[in-house]
């Protein structure tokens, strides 16, 4: 969750830097944000908003906001766009901020935690929607999980953070071949397995 607050520039590094597209998220926030989509752990909306509102809100923030994309995902993902979003399940909720975020037509899409909290069941079905949403779109997605599963099943390369530095990255298929058991924490590895057999 830091690592995303830190792309999006909304918090400032104590040490290093961040760069986001080739740019810096604090100092040229201007530029970057039109570019970035973020779908919370949590929806952030006003609870009184319909989903209709919601893309009425977003589409004077992003230049390259497209009702249709958004439309499109939402009916998609089941999500109607005349309900509140008080009347939204969590997992309702996250699939509406994930329509938000597609209609924004970013370069970058960060997820944050986007299945914690959900039971398995309404879990499988949010995972299989973002997949299906995401789908072939050329665009970077970075996800911010705890759970090794959704990092097996979603990734391309995986990162471990350790203390707030990368303690290991690099593709999927390194963490899973029997070479790198050792360096690669059990669960990560015993998950990877269990998704490429």
């Amino acid at each position: 969750s830091t690592l995303l607050r830190l792309a999006l520039g909304t918090l400032r590094p104590t040490e290093g830097s961040v760069s986001v597209l080739g740019l810096d998220p604090v100092r040229q926030a201007r530029a970057l944000r039109p570019r970035v989509a973020y779908v919370p752990d949590k929806p952030d909306v006003y609870e009184w908003m319909t989903l209709g509102e919601y893309f009425r809100f977003l589409r004077v923030h992003y230049p390259t906001w497209s009702d249709e994309r958004a439309r499109h995902v939402a009916d998609a993902l089941g999500v109607a766009l005349d309900v509140r979003f008080k009347h939204f399940s969590r997992g309702q909720g996250m699939k509406a901020m994930l329509a938000g975020a597609l209609g924004s037509q970013p370069d970058v899409l960060l997820l944050d935690e986007p299945f914690g909290g959900l039971d398995p069941m309404v879990r499988e079905t949010v995972l299989g929607s973002v997949i299906g949403a995401i789908g072939d779109d050329p665009r970077a997605v970075l996800i911010a999980t705890h759970d090794l599963d959704v990092a097996a099943r979603l990734a391309d390369r995986v990162a471990l953070l350790a203390d707030g530095r990368i303690s290991r990255e690099g593709p999927v298929a390194e963490f899973a071949s029997d070479e790198t058991e050792s360096a690669t924490p059990k669960s990560l590895h015993d998950a990877l397995v269990e998704v490429n057999a």
